[in-house]
């Protein structure tokens, strides 16, 4: 990971100045009460989750990065350096499952070194290693996986931990040397229950003994994790990503698993489900038992890539550019939608040197997250119908961010109704420079003209401070 990629681009916008110490986690997040699109933790404030992550943050892989043994070994102290400037919050740590596979990105053969059994033998692998003992954990992963947790709440950064990654078996030869291989492990464990090669039956729920035994495993597997990182304030789970839609049921039981052996521990942290590729539906994700989503693009109305929806799910919605399009869009616009829609933000790159396509997504989550901080969003909710925009966050009489996506020009924003003076602050989205306008009173529709070209946020604040 390039170190000139950990350049902060920021000046002093009005989502920055004063709060550049990030805030620590204050016990285990749990859905608010008050305002079910955003998570809260003791202090009982809302908060906003956003963040870029990258596939080879915890274990080290080829992925993305380099073809051959031994992978290249990920620089997680620049990641969260990285983050930091950047002042995101917010991350999934990634898992890998099988010990090679041929790539596409770049193409060759990809290794992970890491695992969460240890490889005692007798006998090979078909990595030419020895094989797993799928009853004796690695203490070395699990370590690993306690430490970043750590080192990222140490930053005010919470961590999704990705227990099972689903697309490895799906779109790759990821199988061979699956772990749950039966050439890959000494318990004699073949979770490849129809013979075909692919093994997709190890994501979902087998009613056969050997499929129970798999079951089993996984189990032990999810205890362990839990067990190691219980007592943390900063983490959430989730379940897989991207297995195939044959995994539901599955995933609904390992969602329900894991709140039932942490309903007996001293923590109850968020458990979360991603879009299931290929054949997922979002609708399958707001009827799980998830506290979180993140969901596919969707269709119609339902685009959360170009015109995020402003739905009420009764889960926290995470807006993940890994499932909208992969490591291919996203940038301050959608941030910002994102944002005005009662979304949390997560962004999947490549954590290439600027300058790139990928910066003004960076620069646009550090606004946000640092704006949500700002203003009481507990309080706040989308209101299209408030500005001519479209894209208003807030709670009327008391606080409005609207976004204008568009270039320089006139939007309205309806204050009937509310009296008082409102104070005026601009962001130019696209420099992070803010400047200050004329207060303008309640009472009537309030006609607004960006002082500058490009996407820009208008935000008004109650000048007395009342309702």
């Amino acid at each position: 990971m390039p170190r000139s990629v950990l350049v902060a681009f920021f000046v002093c916008g009005f989502a920055i100045c004063g709060l550049a110490q990030p805030r620590q986690p204050s016990g285990p997040l749990r859905p608010s009460p008050s305002n079910p699109r955003y998570f809260t933790d003791a202090s009982a404030r809302a908060v906003y989750l956003t963040g870029t992550h990258n596939w080879n943050n915890f274990v080290d892989t080829g992925h993305r990065s380099r073809i051959g043994e031994p992978p290249p070994a990920f620089d997680y102290g620049q990641f969260l350096d990285f983050l930091q400037a950047h002042h995101h919050n917010f991350f999934r740590l990634w898992r890998w499952e099988s010990p090679k596979w041929t790539d596409d990105e770049p193409a060759g053969v990809a290794y992970n070194a890491l695992h969460p059994w240890l490889r005692t033998g007798p006998g090979l692998a078909p990595d030419g290693k020895p094989k797993f003992d799928l009853t004796q954990f690695d203490p070395q992963y699990f370590d690993r996986m306690r430490t970043r947790i750590t080192a990222a709440g140490a930053r005010g950064m919470y961590v999704s931990v990705m227990l099972f990654e689903g697309y490895e078996i799906q779109f790759y030869d990821a199988w061979k040397c699956h772990p749950f291989n039966r050439d890959s492990n000494i318990n004699g464990i073949d979770a490849d229950t129809n013979g075909d090669g692919r093994g997709l039956e190890y994501n979902t729920l087998e009613e056969s003994p050997m499929g129970r035994r798999v079951l089993e495993l996984q189990e032990a597997y999810v205890r362990k994790v839990i067990e190691t990182v219980n007592d943390l304030d900063n983490v959430l789970y989730e379940i897989c990503n991207e297995a195939g839609s044959y995994s539901t049921e599955w995933q609904y039981h390992m969602i329900r698993f894991v709140h039932e052996y942490e309903a007996a521990k001293s923590k109850r942290h968020p458990v979360g489900m991603t879009f299931q590729y290929k054949g997922g539906a979002n609708r399958t994700l707001f009827e799980s038992p998830a506290d979180w989503i993140s969901p596919n693009r969707g269709e119609g109305p339902e685009d959360y890539l170009s015109d995020p929806p402003a739905n009420v799910s009764g889960k926290v919605i995470i807006n993940d550019t890994d499932h909208l399009c992969g490591h291919t869009c996203g940038d301050n616009v959608w941030v910002w939608k994102s944002f005005t829609r009662g979304l949390n933000v997560l962004f999947m790159e490549e954590l290439t040197p600027s300058p790139t396509w990928h910066d003004s997504a960076r620069a646009a989550m550090g606004q946000t997250r640092l704006l949500s901080e700002r203003i009481n969003l507990a309080g706040m909710a989308p209101h299209d119908e408030l500005a001519s925009t479209r894209y208003c966050l807030a709670n009327p009489g008391s606080e409005y961010v609207v976004f204008q996506p568009g270039g320089q020009g006139e939007f309205r924003v309806d204050l009937r109704g509310v009296k008082g003076a409102f104070a005026v602050e601009w962001l130019n989205v696209n420099s992070d420079k803010s400047s200050s306008g004329e207060r303008v009173e309640g009472g009537e529709f309030r006609t607004f003209r960006t002082p500058f070209p490009g996407p820009a946020v208008l935000y008004l604040k109650r000048a007395d401070g009342g309702q």
